[in-house]
């Protein structure tokens, strides 16, 4: 199925090295602001298509986060109005060409391929037993635990992810930040089944094949 009805963001808004434990895994330190970087619209898919592999790269792996969605016009909003501007939450892969990642520095190529960007299965408010400090993402390849964290782990919480992103760049309906990935990352290989869950929200499921 596609992204979630009406679904159109004008830009996908990436948060590099956002969980504690992630960074750790990663050995790096600890960013003193959130890292930014764009993923285009194009590389959208929904629920059930399919992670096309480019030819010609080592290792495109996945990356289970938490997405989150605007709901109106945001710009410089602080932190603590944040949470009046978003529509809801929802999975997401950021897939990523491993190599191409450490080759060109910055991640727009590594991370800007048609269908790397699996978001759904659809966008759930935040409220009662959806509480934003403490969401709980697991990531599943072909049916093994991967990934499994929740938000307490953050290094930026979303609220001031948001504050942060709208003090650069206008935010407009239906645009997506993503939150990071937490440790577990893995590679990818044709035939396999990447399966991304928050609670409450429901389980992103998609197969991957390699480019025709």
């Amino acid at each position: 199925m596609p992204a979630p009805a009406g679904f159109a963001p004008t830009k996908i808004v990436g948060i590099g090295l956002n969980y504690l434990a992630h960074a750790r895994e990663m050995q790096k330190p600890l960013p003193e602001e959130p890292l930014l970087f764009l993923k285009p619209p194009s590389a959208l898919i929904g629920d059930g298509e399919p992670i096309v592999l480019p030819r010609g790269y080592a290792r495109v792996d996945y990356e289970g986060e938490v997405a989150v969605v605007m709901a109106r016009q945001a710009r410089r909003v602080a932190p603590e109005r944040a949470l009046d501007f978003i529509a809801g939450v929802t999975c997401l892969c950021d897939v990523t060409v491993r190599d191409l990642q450490r080759k060109d520095v910055q991640y727009t190529r590594a991370k800007g391929f048609d269908t790397f960007c699996p978001i759904g299965p659809r966008i759930a408010a935040l409220g009662g037993a959806l509480d934003p400090r403490a969401l709980h993402i697991t990531t599943r390849l072909n049916g093994e635990l991967r990934q499994d964290s929740t938000t307490t782990d953050l290094i930026f919480d979303i609220p001031r992810l948001v504050a942060f992103v709208s003090g650069v760049m206008t935010l407009e309906p239906g645009d997506v930040i993503t939150t990071g990935t937490p440790p577990g990352v893995g590679a990818l290989r044709a035939g396999d089944v990447v399966e991304i869950a928050i609670d409450g929200v429901g389980v992103l499921r998609n197969p991957v094949v390699d480019a025709a």
